[in-house]
């Protein structure tokens, strides 16, 4: 199936099978590594990727459903040699350890406080219609959807929070 897909502002014609999940046309088709296959189940988050704005589980969405629509993969956040806000906290506050959840919390927390500009309230803010205050509760409950292994919690709930205060 020919599929179209934008990714990071690039236009890539996809020729595969219906059933390809978007996680493997990013890293088998196209060469876009960066988002990681963790469970392949939709419980770890290690393959978040941001379509039309929004953070989805690559793992559990077909490609050929995102023809036309615009997607955004940690390469297309920042590089090495010009990193995003949000990916210099992480490297500052240690809240990537071993790594392989990393692009996936990097691609969650930046749709994340996307939604918190928009006003969107968790299960744990206080009100349905207040301004949200982003507490280390807020932000591990709306981060809850990307796993880490190896615990590095208190440190990207710390990267996130250094983040969102300095956009407010």
């Amino acid at each position: 199936m020919k599929t179209t897909l934008t990714i990071n502002g690039t236009s890539h014609d996809l020729e595969a099978d219906a059933r390809t999940t978007l996680l493997d046309a990013l890293r088998n088709h196209l060469d876009l590594t960066g988002s990681k296959k963790g469970c392949d189940h939709g419980q770890c988050g290690a393959c978040t990727v941001i379509v039309n704005g929004r953070r989805i589980n690559s793992c559990l969405t077909l490609a050929c459903m995102h023809d036309g629509d615009e997607i955004t993969t940690i390469e297309g956040i920042g590089t090495p040699g010009s990193m995003a806000a949000l990916q210099d906290a992480f490297v500052r506050h240690d809240a990537y350890q071993c790594g392989y959840c990393t692009p996936g919390q990097i691609c969650s927390a930046t749709a994340m406080l996307e939604e918190l500009r928009e006003g969107w309230p968790s299960n744990v803010s206080d009100s349905l219609d207040a301004e949200v205050r982003l507490t280390a509760q807020e932000i591990s409950e709306r981060m809850s959807g990307n796993l880490c292994r190896c615990a590095a919690y208190p440190n990207i709930v710390a990267a996130i929070a250094e983040i969102a205060e300095d956009k407010t």
